[in-house]
């Protein structure tokens, strides 16, 4: 077993892979990373299930079943990704058993619906009752729209994982949607203890939108900052989280039986490679959390990670210095949150039609 990993993992931090596959679960592969590598959860997306699908032979016989029966693209997908995730789901089971959180396989509702309250609820439903298995998480974007679907969601006893988080403001209504979902269960008699909750929190593409900014102004004190805002705000939202779950709102939820919403960094691998490649690691290591890294992530950290204590808690008055210090320099960060949740829904709609356009290849090829 990695050391550097045992010891992330041994400071409370959740380490998911954000992957997967057929051939992972096949080869056994999943469940290698499991007992050696201390990953106890698994993230998705309509680009990984792209690749996946493009680049191996496993998916061709479930195509041309589903082809034979006449299904369309839309069901074809469905049908692929759901059975990915339900394996995956029985392959966390052990973890999912022997831990109160983790074990946790997501998979995303139609990127399509990030602006349709009601069709992301019936997106999340029909997710939930195909794969079938408590440890799902059912990936929710934290648009306007999508606010309302993670308390209805939640309120239905479905487990969610909220994606697509940049701004702490925005990460303040995603938690007040969580509770509300929890206090409408309690009210309609559900164990709140089966319910569960991440709130996916970007990190890397903060900077990946910042540094540009800071270049373009030039200044000394600017360049200083290339490098710091994503930590920042992450440690921001950090702050907003410790807050929320020192109130009696989410003491009442507590005492019923509720899990607390985690904050799970997501967007962790470094994109600039003048930062280490384990930057979104090391610097945002806290009890409690979740960190979903890309196998290149997770393999770098498992060689040259650092583990430096916890670096999120008590540094709220730090990270607000950060902000103050860019705003001073004229970067503005609502600016940035715009451009970010707007490309992020963007790439996530196209990365949906790269999967749909990759299954339509696999179904014509099925048919010769």
């Amino acid at each position: 077993m990695s050391d550097r990993l045992k010891a992330l993992s041994d400071a409370g931090v959740s380490i998911w892979l954000d992957d997967l596959s057929r051939e992972r679960i096949e080869t056994g592969n999943l469940a290698d990373l499991i007992a050696t590598k201390h990953v106890v959860g698994v993230t998705t997306n309509p680009t990984i299930f792209a690749s996946a699908i493009a680049n191996g032979e496993r998916y061709d016989e479930q195509v041309r079943q589903l082809v034979d029966k006449g299904e369309d693209v839309d069901r074809v997908v469905f049908e692929l990704t759901t059975e990915d995730v339900r394996n995956a789901c029985d392959i966390m089971k052990p973890v999912f058993e022997s831990t109160t959180s983790d074990g946790r396989v997501s998979i995303e509702v139609e990127p399509t619906l990030a602006n349709d309250t009601e069709g992301t609820i019936g997106s999340a439903q029909a997710l939930w009752t195909a794969v079938d298995r408590p440890n799902v998480l059912i990936k929710i974007p934290a648009t306007k729209e999508g606010l309302p679907a993670i308390t209805a969601a939640i309120a239905q006893g479905i487990s969610v994982n909220v994606t697509l988080i940049f701004g702490t403001q925005r990460y303040r209504e995603v938690m007040d949607a969580y509770l509300s979902g929890l206090e409408a269960a309690r009210d309609a008699g559900l164990d709140l203890s089966t319910i569960q909750s991440v709130a996916s929190f970007f990190v890397s593409r903060v900077d990946t939108e910042i540094d540009p900014r800071l270049e373009a102004i030039g200044t000394d004190e600017a360049l200083g900052l290339r490098g710091k805002a994503a930590v920042a705000n992450a440690r921001l939202a950090y702050g907003a989280f410790e807050e929320v779950h020192a109130s009696d709102r989410w003491r009442v939820l507590a005492e019923a039986g509720a899990h607390a919403q985690r904050p799970l960094w997501a967007s962790t691998g470094v994109k600039n490679p003048d930062y280490s490649d384990t930057l979104y690691v090391s610097d945002l290591v806290v009890a409690d959390t979740v960190n979903t890294m890309p196998e290149k992530t997770l393999e770098a950290f498992a060689d040259h990670g650092e583990l430096k204590g916890d670096q999120v808690t008590g540094k709220v008055a730090e990270a607000q210095a950060v902000f103050d210090q860019l705003a001073a320099v004229g970067v503005d960060f609502e600016d940035v949150l715009v451009v970010l949740e707007t490309e992020g829904v963007d790439k996530f709609k196209k990365s949906w039609v790269e999967l749909l356009e990759t299954v339509e290849g696999q179904m014509a090829a099925a048919k010769q």
